[in-house]
């Protein structure tokens, strides 16, 4: 039980840092310990890998479909409210 409960409080944990982690966005920099951390998790969590592997599939579909326009800000807002809404049912 215990080990249950620690295993979601680190891929909550987890969940919350994936995008910066994968954007590696100077702006927002994870911490060493964090990286570490994350990669540790993601190398064992089934689940949050593939939360990872769908913010990387979805980059590089964004990166395709722009075609070197600049994307919409609004249409980006509504795809992580999206993602948001998927990491949320995923919790439940």
């Amino acid at each position: 039980m215990i080990g249950t409960l620690r295993q979601m409080l680190t891929c909550h944990w987890s969940a919350r840092r994936i995008q910066r982690y994968l954007d590696a966005d100077p702006a927002a920099p994870l911490t060493p310990g964090d990286v570490s951390r994350l990669e540790e998790h993601l190398a064992t969590c089934e689940r949050c890998n593939r939360i990872a592997a769908e913010h990387r599939a979805l980059h590089r579909a964004l990166s395709v479909w722009s075609g070197g326009t600049g994307v919409d800000p609004r249409s980006l807002e509504r795809v992580r409210g999206f993602l948001a809404t998927i990491t949320d049912e995923d919790r439940a």
